[in-house]
């Protein structure tokens, strides 16, 4: 007999709060990916959509393709592109009302530039310009964030006030499959499901956490599997069908705004790119395996359905194309102009209301700063 039996304090039956108190049947994903394009539902989709997200997924290719070389151009420090992954950037995007939020991670400058952002303004952190290079509240756009995951819990934070003040308000975060890694996702999704806080998880499973592949990092059977533990269900989609990721995202999303809480979609697709610049890709795989990807492209598969159906046809697939390259051009050039810079911005945005420290440095920078120019004009 233990101490706790002898005192009388043991309790063989557990209480009922230790029973479960959810079926997880409901909160399972399918067992494959959710798929739109070529299957019997693309007949259903509205057409106009399908051509609204192709000419955008013409526009982020081009995007992606620009920014990329700027880095090479020494225009920008770093580019982590999303080629391969632009229906997820789209549709992230356009899933949103325009009173809700999104909270996207550093490779997700196209899903901010697709909600509204202009381009230059996205790319300004990642050229080491400024804390974030755009009004987080101009377009409900939160900072582009670098630590892994740690916007999660800020979205969650931010949908959980908006219900609380009775805001009509949904935030959808977005991360990468090594993000689910972290402990700010397992956080997150615990709040969110606790407070039923209405916000939706986009996890992009493009395979990779930089050379890490996903079955080094979780033997779940798909991350989407991990929103039963928290008693949130878990959707798993084709993340290279730009309809089928609308679709989903958008049900999320009215299931948030009508108070069923949050739900977690894995949208399974693949980075084409190296993880960024600075990254050697074919360290840790093939050609063949990026080629097979290739053959799944979301352009390819949304081109190929509407030009199919008679919705798509040359002229108005090189429109999206000059389009592009409009933008392209407008991008390059406003790039490659050098930035004025003030150094007193560096103090500008980081507090309300700033604190002692940071006063203290600014008035030793802008006294630095004015030696500087009394020793330029003797």
């Amino acid at each position: 007999m233990t101490v706790m039996e002898q005192r009388g304090a043991y309790r063989p039956t557990p209480p009922p709060a230790w029973q479960p108190r959810t079926d997880p049947a409901p909160l399972l994903p399918d067992a494959e990916p959710y798929r739109v394009l070529g299957t019997e539902t693309a007949a259903k989709a509205d057409p106009e959509l399908l051509r609204t997200l192709y000419a955008q997924l013409v526009r982020g290719r081009r995007y992606n393709a620009q920014a990329t070389a700027l880095t090479k151009q020494g225009r920008l420090a770093v580019y982590p592109s999303s080629t391969g992954q632009e229906a997820c950037e789209v549709a992230a995007a356009l899933a949103l009302e325009e009173r809700d939020w999104l909270f996207p991670s550093y490779r997700d400058t196209l899903a901010a530039v697709a909600r509204g952002v202009d381009p230059v303004e996205a790319l300004t952190l990642l050229r080491g310009d400024w804390h974030t290079g755009y009004d987080p509240y101009e377009h409900r756009v939160a900072p582009l964030c670098t630590p892994l995951a740690t916007q999660l819990p800020h979205a969650v934070g931010l949908a959980h006030a908006a219900r609380l003040k009775g805001d009509d308000v949904v935030a959808l975060a977005m991360v990468g499959d090594g993000g689910t890694s972290e402990g700010d996702f397992h956080e997150a999704l615990n709040f969110a499901a606790v407070w039923q806080a209405p916000v939706v998880f986009l996890v992009q499973n493009n395979g990779f956490a930089i050379s890490v592949p996903l079955a080094k990092q979780t033997a779940a059977p798909t991350l989407a599997h991990k929103a039963v533990g928290y008693g949130v269900p878990g959707r798993l989609v084709d993340g290279n069908d730009a309809a089928a990721v609308h679709e989903v995202l958008t049900d999320a999303v009215r299931r948030a705004r009508a108070g069923g809480g949050p739900t977690l979609v894995e949208a399974v697709t693949y980075r084409v790119d190296a993880h960024t610049n600075a990254d050697d890709a074919t360290r840790y795989r093939t050609d063949d395996e990026v080629e097979t990807w290739r053959a799944h492209d979301p352009i390819r598969l949304l081109e190929r359905e509407l030009t199919d159906r008679g919705l798509l046809d040359e002229a108005a697939i090189q429109a999206a194309r000059d389009d592009a390259e409009t933008m392209a051009a407008d991008l390059r050039a406003r790039m490659n102009a050098d930035a004025e810079l003030d150094p007193m911005d560096l103090f500008a945005h980081v507090y309300a209301e700033p604190t002692p420290q940071l006063r203290e440095q600014q008035a030793q920078l802008r006294a630095e700063l004015a030696a500087g120019q009394e020793g330029a004009h003797r």
